[in-house]
């Protein structure tokens, strides 16, 4: 006969239990009654990163394509994308409100190294699937610690490294100049520029940081222009390397301009700064360009531009975020359709760790996704490029060499 404090001790327990079941409950109830993949998302639709909005947008359209096409095994995907204009706070109260209110069965594809972080602790207690933060910040790669959250994109760090190398292969000798932006994305880059640089980092006679939050950047550029460097490696947002772009112009500076993948985009900081600004201008891509006239012929840019037509017909097709979005979703896309029938947070992340040579149909030749149980790096490879005036031209073959394995401290 159990006593009453073992009696007390088992009810507590039950209840326990209960309480640990209730996410998962009410993931399968809200699955059962609507037929329902539920997919949450959080991005700057306003503020001063609304320019990657277009990634939200594309992957919303991808989904509906989707689910116009029958949805994935026999379920439609319902895609709750939200605001929180960059702010992590915002994005802590989106993010348990899309969990404990709107039950989606994991996070996809939110937007920016903050607000992902901010949520990633709450995220891996209550054990929901964070898929493809769209960062580039080495944090999405901690297995053991953080075992539901997952990148997607190739590391900052490791796109620093290749612009290291190139500057070392292409221009041995000359001064560089970096500005850069003053939070975890600058501060990854430009550390992986300098370690791929190595013995050679005393070629970076100066470097400047700003914040996000600035507009004018003419003082530093005129600082910049004065080292007497000849090559300036450009780390920030797209309306600030918009600026950058045609201040150095106007400053009649004619260095080689470095312009990091996240403000490679014709559309948000090319076109602004002015086409014939930007002639010259070299950055990195993993991704199709379907303003390059190369791929004009090309089946899947084809697809691409029906799709853009039919479902995304507000959207730029010079935009690469637009092109990001697609690429991020057709990958989830790919993982919901590894589950089969078993649509549990488990099994989404099993299948998310278990990507053998997926190639987006958007990704560029040679670039292949893969995963595994302690690899949460599905991109790893990268392709320099250089701007002709009118779309991006690829210098050489695709880089995967400048990837730097990160280890966990337990």
């Amino acid at each position: 006969m159990q006593t009453r404090q073992q009696t007390t001790l088992s009810i507590i327990l039950v209840f326990a239990a209960l309480l640990a079941a209730a996410p998962l409950r009410a993931q399968q109830a809200a699955e059962a009654a609507t037929g329902e993949i539920r997919v949450g998302n959080v991005m700057p639709y306003t503020g001063p990163l609304a320019a990657f909005a277009t990634i939200g947008r594309a992957e919303a359209a991808y989904f509906d394509m989707i689910n116009e096409r029958g949805g994935i095994n026999g379920r439609k995907i319902k895609f709750v994308s939200v605001d929180d204009s960059s702010n992590p706070n915002t994005a802590m109260e989106q993010t348990r409100d899309l969990v404990e209110k709107q039950n989606v069965a994991l996070m996809f594809g939110s937007f920016g190294t903050p607000s992902n972080l901010a949520v990633r602790k709450y995220l891996n207690e209550k054990k929901i699937p964070q898929l493809f933060v769209a960062s580039g910040d080495e944090e999405w790669a901690h297995p053991k610690t953080y075992p539901w959250t997952m990148g997607w994109q190739p590391t900052f760090r490791a796109e620093g490294r290749i612009y290291a190398n190139y500057i070392q292969a292409a221009y041995p000798g000359r001064k560089i100049a970096v500005l850069w932006q003053n939070d975890q994305f600058g501060r990854d880059l430009f550390r992986g520029l300098q370690e791929g640089l190595g013995d050679t980092a005393g070629m970076i006679v100066a470097d400047l940081a700003f914040d996000a939050s600035e507009t004018r950047i003419e003082n530093e550029l005129s600082i910049l222009k004065n080292s007497g460097a000849e090559i300036l490696v450009f780390d920030g947002a797209p309306a600030i390397a918009a600026r950058a772009i045609r201040v150095v112009a106007e400053m009649d500076w004619h260095p080689v301009f470095i312009l990091d993948n996240a403000s490679a985009s014709i559309a948000s900081a090319l076109q602004p700064a002015g086409l014939q600004n930007s002639l010259g201008v070299i950055s990195t891509s993993f991704l199709k360009d379907a303003g390059d006239a190369s791929w004009r012929n090309d089946p899947q840019i084809k697809a691409w531009d029906a799709f853009m037509d039919r479902y995304f017909p507000d959207g730029d097709k010079d935009d690469i975020y637009a092109v990001f979005g697609y690429a991020a979703a057709d990958t989830l896309f790919q993982v919901l359709r590894q589950c089969g029938a078993d649509f549990s947070r488990d099994n989404i992340m099993r299948q998310a760790a278990s990507l053998k040579d997926y190639h987006s149909p958007i990704a560029l030749p040679g670039i292949v996704i893969n995963t595994g149980p302690q690899d949460f790096r599905p991109i790893k490879q990268m392709r320099l490029v250089q701007f002709d005036g009118n779309a991006w031209q690829p210098i050489g073959d695709v880089i995967e060499s400048a990837f730097t394995p990160v280890r966990e401290d337990n």
